[in-house]
């Protein structure tokens, strides 16, 4: 669960940025309006022909002066009704700067033998690529336009090459593909061009517009000589890239997609729904996770649910130019999880948080004495810490028990970078050689289990239902559980009556993360995972 990237677009026009954000708060309100059913929402009319083609849609769509468009649930929605199910419009590599294949995705090497597009030079996965030629992956298209600027793409993309160089080149490609999709197949960019870029607002961040105007616009048109891409049309599609794309991968791939309706999902930190995606079609896949009430918004999290309330609002404000202003924002105990807080350095009793969450630069107070911190400090103190666990591999046990143990008293138990160790912890334990369950100490399994629950506590309140972390929850909670009570009672340490009570819990928790996880398309991790607690539910004669 890495921490979000370190915020560099910040307006330096002081006055404009005040009045983006008053229009942002104003925007955070109005989704909180819509979570709580209070927003006075016009339906958008369709005509005989589409009411027709949408009567048998759980949603239709809603606009609202201050938001735009999203979508309300037309009749009451029980857990885990489909709501969307659709391909990309377009699809390519995030923007995080790792390599991966044009074609489908993987991670691939800049070194020497790592295979390469005879045609371009860009790094693919092999000859055998299944996203070779296909409209989802490296098309003949987007080949000959690298080939004709091979030295000033594909061969710049080697070992020798820098981070940023890297993550430069490889940004452009979505970018590129959607503008070729204009002069190709005018409809599927027309489905793009209607989505919101916010490019007004964007053109007031100077530091944000410089970045496209350099890093995209400049070096498609000088560098690339790509002239019939115009300089605004370039930063429109930049705008909604940054405000629209999904995030997707199954199975080490990673990519980010343009879907032609799930955008039009408002935000909430406590989403009502949960998306995942085909690892073969990557189509998005988006069901309601708990109950929604008719006309309730429909919701997802633009932010990742495990991130406090500083980092993740600084987050959405700087892709989604928007504050959020949800409950869970506007709350400093965050609806009781107290993922933000932390441990008091003068007094070492109180926990100090956010006096006005909803202020991004107000001050952070102790409870229980006079100490005080200002936003910016905390946010430092917070990137170190985050660089710190970031340091440490993911299948490393004792390091990551040494980070829990060197801020304990920094952070509070629920501060999300200690829930972050804690849910890496959860998976490893178990399941890497040294630690595998034969070979693991009672002690080692117990610990398993205390962190297992104490994550599924903070889940249930922030992503409550039929999601995809309580599913891999509860599935990781039920062997810790199994396996010490099979040992207490061989021991004599408890009854026979208590024995049955965890067994009847192990066969709740693979109930629940059967259903959940079965939901998974075939061919991911979560839905083997799934399958696995059925059989095991099977094996227990369930």
């Amino acid at each position: 669960m890495p921490g979000r990237k370190k915020n560099h677009h910040k307006n330096s026009n002081r006055t404009r940025q005040q009045q983006q954000q008053q229009q942002q708060q104003q925007r955070g309100q109005q989704s909180r309006d819509k979570q709580d059913g209070q927003n006075e929402h016009r339906d958008i009319s369709p005509s005989p022909d589409e009411e027709k083609a949408k009567e048998k849609l759980p949603y239709r769509i809603a606009q609202s002066d201050v938001y735009g468009r999203y979508l309300v649930a037309s009749r009451q929605l029980e857990a885990g009704e489909m709501l969307i199910r659709e391909e990309p419009l377009a699809i390519g590599p995030c923007v995080s700067g790792d390599p991966v294949c044009l074609g489908c995705y993987q991670p691939v090497s800049l070194k020497r033998d790592q295979y390469r597009c005879p045609g371009c030079a860009w790094p693919l996965c092999g000859t055998s690529c299944v996203g070779l030629k296909h409209r989802h992956g490296h098309t003949e298209t987007e080949c000959q336009l690298y080939a004709e600027r091979r030295a000033v793409a594909g061969e710049l993309l080697t070992d020798r090459a820098g981070p940023a160089e890297v993550r430069d080149l490889y940004e452009l490609v979505m970018i590129v593909r959607i503008l070729l999709l204009r002069q190709h197949d005018p409809e599927q960019f027309q489905l793009i061009a209607r989505m919101e870029s916010h490019t007004e607002e964007r053109r007031l961040n100077q530091v944000l517009w410089h970045h496209y105007e350099e890093k995209v616009v400049q070096r498609l048109r000088s560098t690339w000589q790509l002239r019939d891409f115009e300089p605004e049309q370039v930063h429109e599609i930049c705008g909604i890239l940054d405000v629209n794309c999904f995030e997707i991968g199954q199975n080490g791939a990673k990519a980010r997609t343009l879907y032609p309706s799930a955008f039009l999902l408002a935000h909430d930190c406590t989403p009502n729904t949960a998306h995942t995606d085909d690892p073969v079609s990557f189509e998005i896949l988006l069901r309601t996770s708990r109950r929604v009430r008719e006309r309730e918004a429909l919701t997802l999290s633009y932010a990742y649910t495990l991130q406090g309330t500083l980092k993740r609002r600084a987050f959405m404000h700087e892709g989604k130019l928007f504050w959020c202003g949800c409950r869970r924002c506007a709350d400093p105990r965050e609806l009781g999880t107290d993922c933000s807080a932390l441990v008091c350095a003068t007094c070492r009793t109180g926990s100090v948080r956010a006096q006005d969450p909803l202020e991004q630069t107000a001050d952070w107070a102790c409870d229980r004495c006079s100490h005080k911190i200002g936003a910016k400090d905390l946010e430092r103190q917070l990137d170190r810490i985050n660089d710190d666990l970031e340091a440490i591999d993911v299948h490393d046990i004792p390091g990551l028990e040494n980070f829990l143990l060197r801020y304990r008293d920094v952070l509070r138990p629920n501060h999300y970078l200690l829930l972050s160790a804690k849910y890496s912890l959860c998976q490893i334990y178990g399941r890497i050689e040294g630690y595998l369950l034969p070979q693991m100490s009672p002690e080692d399994i117990a610990r398993k289990e205390t962190y297992c629950r104490e994550f599924l506590e903070i889940i249930d309140v922030l992503d409550p239902g039929l999601t995809r972390l309580r599913g891999l929850i509860m599935y990781e909670l039920h062997a810790p559980v199994m396996v010490l009570a099979q040992s207490a009672i061989q021991s004599g340490q408890i009854s026979r009556q208590e024995f049955q009570r965890r067994l009847k819990e192990v066969v709740k928790l693979l109930q629940v993360s059967r259903d959940i996880l079965c939901l998974e398309p075939e061919g991911s991790t979560e839905n083997a995972m799934g399958l696995a607690a059925a059989d095991a539910l099977v094996k227990m004669g369930c």
